[in-house]
């Protein structure tokens, strides 16, 4: 039963959310800027740190130099560079911050979180159906937003950062987070496969 006192000033994830935000952040960022640099290599022809081609389809280059690879004028994996910390920033405070934070912030940050995971599901549609190659460095970066989005709004849902009425949902959703993400990869994984087949280039 749904405990009727009203939510607490401020919240913190749990333990095991807050670590795996801070891992998820730290990789997401690491990658973010691993792409950077595989993209100042596309326009200076610089060998890259670490080569992403590992098949005529699964490579960084065609979705890198792409307009989806620069929505906004510049390259998407700037975005991760200067987003990705959040994830951290958020992890570290469940053990920083006495108390945790306060709501808004953590309304901010699952807002931000869902607006990646939009982002990347845009990003892989463009990947698998427009330009028909999957990077490997967005790949990873996919990998931890997805589990980000949706441990972290069952996490804020139960918890009450949206309020009493949206707990049970949350109860629900993050019983079954485990599961959506697994769902969610087979999507995307068969997509590719069935479009692309990836297997069939290697």
């Amino acid at each position: 039963m749904i405990d009727p006192a009203p939510s607490p000033a401020r919240l913190a994830p749990s333990t095991a959310l807050a670590v795996f935000c801070i891992v998820a952040g730290l990789i997401g960022w690491a990658v973010s800027f691993l792409l950077y640099l595989e993209y100042i290599g596309q326009l200076t022809d610089a060998e890259p740190l670490i080569n992403c081609q590992l098949s005529v389809i699964v490579t960084c280059g065609p979705n890198l130099l792409s307009p989806g690879g620069n929505l906004l004028g510049f390259s998407n994996s700037i975005i991760g560079i200067v987003l990705f910390p959040g994830a951290v920033y958020a992890g570290v405070s469940a053990f920083a911050a006495r108390g945790g934070l306060r709501r808004w912030y953590w309304r901010v940050y699952v807002s931000f979180v869902a607006a990646a995971f939009v982002f990347v599901h845009f990003l892989a549609y463009r990947s698998i159906f427009e330009y028909g190659s999957l990077c490997p460095w967005c790949m990873v970066v996919w990998l931890v937003t997805i589990p980000l989005l949706w441990f972290t709004l069952g996490w804020s849902l139960r918890d009450g950062v949206w309020g009493r009425p949206a707990r049970r949902v949350g109860e629900v959703l993050l019983s079954w987070a485990p599961l959506a993400v697994v769902l969610d990869y087979v999507v995307i994984v068969v997509a590719a496969q069935l479009r692309l087949d990836v297997l069939g280039t290697f």
